[in-house]
C-alpha cells in the first residue's frame, strides 16, 4: 500500500501512516526505511512517528515522546523493557513512492530499502 512520496519524509524522522486500518511510524533514516507500530505501549498513545529517532549502544532507535522508553527501529524490541514490542512492517521504495507490505504481500517490483 502507497503510504506517501518519499520527499513527504523529513530525513532523519517519521511520519504516521494508516495501514489497514491500523497506525504505522514510518521512519527515513539516511537512505533506508523502517516501519513500526505508531502505539506507545506504555502510554497507549498513538506518538512513535513524532519521537527522537538515534542510536543507543548500536540499536538504531526511536525514543518515545511520552515515557522516553526506546524502541529498535528493526526489531520493534523496547530496549528498557525487551518484555514489551511493537508492530514492524516492511517498508520499500518503489521509485519515489513509500509503500507499506501487509503480512505475507510480496514485492516483486523492487527490493525492501
Amino acid at each position: 500500500m502507497r503510504v506517501c512520496g518519499l520527499e513527504d519524509i523529513v530525513p532523519d524522522s517519521g511520519v504516521c501512516a494508516l495501514v489497514g486500518g491500523e497506525q504505522v511510524a514510518v521512519f527515513r533514516i539516511g537512505e533506508k526505511l523502517y516501519a513500526i507500530g505508531n502505539r506507545d505501549p506504555f502510554s497507549g498513545a498513538n506518538v512513535l512517528s513524532r519521537g527522537i529517532v538515534g542510536d543507543l549502544n548500536g540499536e538504531l532507535v526511536v525514543a518515545s515522546p511520552v515515557y522516553k522508553q526506546h524502541f529498535c527501529l528493526r526489531t520493534g524490541r523496547c530496549i528498557e523493557d525487551a518484555s514489551v514490542s511493537v508492530p514492524v512492517y516492511r517498508a520499500v521504495l518503489e521509485g519515489i513512492d513509500v509503500r507499506i507490505l501487509k503480512l505475507g504481500e510480496a514485492n516483486v517490483l523492487s527490493s525492501a530499502v
